[in-house]
């Protein structure tokens, strides 16, 4: 007799067929469910081969990763780029500012100044009492201001520094530089004023160009004493700014006259 085959059997469930399965003692409901675990085991390992074929192709593909990084670093680039801007055009502009400022104050002190055009001595009882220094200012000089210059001299090992004593008006002219020296004391010296166009030197006593001055120093107080023949004296006329005139000379053998030209 011919052995018995199992006839097949179609699992519509799962879409697996069962074909000529030998029962071996078994019934069909133990035969699907054998064959519905392995089905199971097997969806199971596709579905973990795909997932882990998806995620090598991610870690593989780093075109992404590689533009959002490029990215980053551009926007850091501008970022310095502009900061860096910004503090050069500030530190330049601050530096135009400080050159223009050091600048002019550079031409101011080497144009600005004050011009010696003579010394001349008053001689008292028998040697000089009173010096009429006179002056005006340099080529090119920014307006100056007597009121804040200092007279500087050294005599017979003595150094004096005179301030401004206030100024007389005598552009209308008089007969003596030396008529008026009530601001000449041992600390100031006296401002006559000789020319004066706009009035700035008897207003301000501020001298510019044009204007001229006779400082009258009085020796005789500021150094105790008058000044003898064969004496040597030096110093300057300093301004607030610009250069100084210079004062230097040696008194003569004798006093014959009572005015004597000493520088």
């Amino acid at each position: 007799m011919p052995k018995q085959v199992q006839k097949k059997y179609i699992l519509t469930k799962n879409d697996i067929f069962l074909r000529e399965y030998p029962r071996r003692g078994k019934n069909l409901k133990d035969s699907y469910e054998i064959l519905k675990a392995r089905n199971s085991r097997k969806e199971s390992l596709v579905n973990l081969g795909g997932s882990i074929m998806k995620i090598t192709e991610f870690m593989k593909s780093k075109k992404g990763a590689s533009g959002i990084g490029t990215l980053i670093v551009f926007i850091a680039m501008v970022l310095v780029a502009a900061v860096a801007a910004s503090v050069l055009i500030n530190t330049s502009g601050f530096l135009q500012q400080k050159a223009s400022t050091t600048g002019k104050e550079s031409t101011e002190q080497v144009a600005s100044g004050l011009l010696i055009n003579g010394i001349t001595g008053s001689v008292g009882t028998s040697d000089v009492k009173l010096l009429a220094i006179y002056l005006a200012p340099n080529a090119g000089s920014s307006a100056i201001d007597l009121a804040q210059t200092k007279v500087m001299l050294d005599y017979n090992g003595k150094s004096v520094v005179l301030g401004y004593g206030g100024n007389q008006d005598m552009s209308s002219g008089n007969s003596s530089v030396f008529s008026n020296d009530t601001g000449a004391t041992a600390t100031t010296f006296q401002v006559n004023i000789l020319q004066d166009y706009d009035d700035s030197a008897v207003d301000n006593a501020v001298i510019n160009k044009g204007d001229a001055v006779a400082l009258i120093v009085d020796v005789n107080a500021s150094f105790a004493g008058e000044i003898p023949e064969r004496t040597a004296i030096s110093g300057k006329v300093q301004p607030e700014f610009g250069a100084p005139g210079v004062i230097s000379f040696t008194t003569p053998a004798s006093y014959t006259t009572t005015l004597v030209e000493l520088q």
